[in-house]
């Protein structure tokens, strides 16, 4: 695809990112719990129903996967919820100032497992701080994937920045199994509590 081509096709899609954001923060409510990758929308569903209080994001690139999230959503009649379509990391920066992140999610993310392709994986330092700069002292990440190479990566990916502590093994904050766990023989987990801004430890470090 030539690349003008392919920045404008990006540009349509970040015009239409940044209005789903407008529509969906019209009535916030409070920190957003983060669901990156959602699927189907069927882990943040059940989320939504059982925290009626709490403001709820799903986002993911494929179109048919948010219109049948979307459609779980309006079955449930949910106006805490909303599912977006973007990239994690362009819905990061188009969030408005001062919004911020109460736990995000990342439920069996594409593990990208041929090695010239590890270079897409999400879970990278960048994003940790993307995620990093809208969390707070009670923001949370969680990471469960059920290929083990990308969980080890993530792992030591996490343990080495410095705005994140590794958490001690268990279940997650909240627990319900996506189409993608209820499938898989075996999997990973990992969780993660914030440490510090990006911003207050690189001023720490001139």
């Amino acid at each position: 695809m030539p690349r003008e081509v392919f920045e404008a096709i990006r540009a349509v899609r970040l015009d239409a990112l940044r209005q789903e954001i407008a529509d969906a923060a019209r009535s916030p409510m409070g920190p957003m719990v983060l669901d990156v990758g959602c699927g189907n929308g069927h882990f943040l569903t059940a989320y939504a129903a059982a925290h009626p209080t709490q403001w709820c994001v799903g986002i993911d690139l494929r179109l048919e996967r948010i219109e049948k999230a979307r459609r779980k959503q309006r079955r449930a009649a949910l106006g805490n919820l909303h599912f977006l379509r973007g990239e994690a990391l362009d819905f990061l920066r188009e969030l408005p100032t001062g919004q911020q992140l109460a736990d995000v999610y990342m439920l069996f993310p594409d593990p990208w497992p041929k090695k010239r392709h590890h270079k897409n994986r999400l879970l990278k330092s960048r994003f940790l701080d993307a995620v990093a700069v809208r969390s707070g002292p009670e923001s949370h990440l969680f990471f469960r994937t059920d290929f083990e190479p990308y969980y080890v990566e993530a792992v030591a990916t996490i343990a080495a920045h410095p705005c994140w502590d590794l958490l001690p093994p268990g279940p997650f904050a909240f627990e319900h199994p996506t189409i993608f766990q209820s499938h898989a023989t075996v999997y990973f987990s990992v969780a993660a509590a914030w440490k510090s801004p990006p911003a207050a430890r690189l001023t720490a470090g001139k």
